[in-house]
């Protein structure tokens, strides 16, 4: 694998996206766009990397990066090679490829962009990501020999009507050897009708220079830029489909797979079964022989092998589902730690709280872990039995095996093998409702 510097491109403002947020920064499948790019290039075998952001802009510092990183501003907007060359300073260091990418660009793979530095590393000068439009309109047109070699890339407003007429296009994607990429930008002008300096002038400058220019053609979807909501949700679409394909290919089951969504990062075991209308938010993990029955929504949770969740189950963040547990419906956990073969069925918050192997988590159960300013732990023996509508008031411990009486309000330790009952003695009045009616039906108060 050949190691290379990426430059991504991410100073667009994204005036279509209608919003205050810098276009890159946008969220697909849990992950900013241009942190799909970066993930992409690490995964090629990029050692480092430049990006070059808008003026002022906020959101770029919080990006967790798995490379060395650096950020460059473009305060001014003059064209593609004047943005490459905010980053001369770092540019200038390296001495492998040096790949330009685009922030906005989320889905190309890391088979395409190691490609493009393998085309570098052996021989090229300069190489060029092209494809085939389905509509061409608005694209650079891939210019290219008889034979089949790229002698020019032409911007539309600046195409002839034969060039226009081609379907081979830029993706604005490209790599340089790294000896080269700054002569070369340096010789770019903006003489054009957009007064720009054009990046893809490259090509013609290697070529008068005896350079040695490649292409690679990859598939369109590959390059979908996202400029409007619109092109978000479409490029959303295409990654929530390959996201579907490798869980299924992993040996999943997904009865109904348009109606799951996966974060980014969902990691999916096999023989692992997902209904209908499955929501998986960021840091899923789940384990072989899972069951994830329909309606459920999880976040940050690790539900290990053989355990059945849902329908209606929201797991949020810092939850752990042990091996041949059984989470029911309207069911929400949050930071639960549940060990294997307890069951928590039906309509309880289970928040901040251990439970053990075996225990058993009655209808309506809460554990109120909150006091209005700190968070508090709630901790459940193996084995122990809390009924039905029961509050447990943390911190508390209920001991192995212990019983909870249906309707109890627990804020004491239980120990181990005991029953716990808070409820008040049930009292009858005998013939109390008989005389009750009796009175309403004197007053003539007759309900209908």
């Amino acid at each position: 694998m050949v190691a290379f510097h990426a430059v991504v491109l991410a100073a667009g403002q994204g005036v279509r996206m209608k919003s205050s947020i810098p276009k890159v920064l946008h969220s697909l499948a849990g992950l900013p766009l241009v942190a799909h790019v970066i993930k992409a290039a690490t995964a090629a075998g990029a050692s480092s990397c430049s990006v070059v952001v808008p003026p002022d802009a906020n959101g770029f510092e919080a990006l967790a990066t798995p490379i060395e990183t650096r950020f460059f501003e473009q305060r001014e907007r003059l064209g593609t090679a004047h943005a490459v060359l905010m980053a001369r300073e770092a540019v200038a260091e390296v001495s492998g490829p040096v790949l330009v990418l685009y922030g906005d660009t989320p889905l190309v793979s890391q088979e395409s962009i190691r490609n493009l530095a393998a085309a570098v590393e052996n021989g090229a000068d300069v190489a060029v990501i092209g494809f085939h439009a389905k509509d061409p309109k608005g694209y650079g047109r891939l210019v290219t020999s008889k034979a089949g070699e790229l002698l020019a890339i032409r911007e539309e407003k600046d195409a002839t009507p034969q060039e226009r007429a081609l379907s081979l296009c830029n993706s604005g994607i490209m790599a340089f050897r790294a000896n080269l990429i700054l002569p070369l930008l340096d010789r770019i002008d903006n003489k054009n009708k957009a007064a720009e300096y054009y990046l893809t002038d490259a090509v013609e400058i290697a070529r008068s220079m005896g350079r040695r220019v490649a292409c690679e053609v990859i598939d369109e979807d590959e390059v979908r830029g996202v400029n409007t909501r619109a092109q978000l949700s479409e490029v959303e679409a295409i990654l929530q489909t390959r996201l579907r394909l490798r869980a299924m290919d992993g040996g999943a089951t997904l009865l109904s797979p348009d109606t799951v969504t996966f974060s980014h990062d969902t990691m999916i075991g096999q023989d692992v079964v997902i209904e209908p209308n499955v929501f998986f938010g960021l840091g899923v993990v789940i384990e072989d022989g899972v069951t994830v029955k329909g309606f459920c929504h999880i976040e940050g949770a690790h539900i290990e092998r053989g355990a059945i969740v849902g329908p209606f189950a929201r797991l949020r963040p810092g939850t752990r589902v042990g091996p041949k547990v059984k989470v029911g419906n309207f069911v929400e956990l949050k930071g639960a730690d549940i060990d294997e073969g307890a069951k928590v069925n039906h309509l309880s918050y289970v928040g901040d709280t251990h439970i053990g192997a075996g225990a058993n988590i009655g209808a309506g159960t809460i554990t109120c872990n909150y006091d209005g300013f700190r968070k508090h732990k709630t901790d459940i023996g193996a084995g122990a039995f809390i009924g039905s509508n029961s509050a447990l008031v943390a911190p508390v411990r209920i001991g192995e095996g212990a019983y909870v009486g249906s309707g109890s309000v627990i804020s004491k330790d239980v120990p181990a093998n005991s029953l716990a009952l808070t409820r008040s003695p049930q009292v009858h009045r005998e013939g109390w409702a008989g005389r009750l009616r009796a009175r309403h039906k004197d007053k003539g108060n007759h309900s209908k």
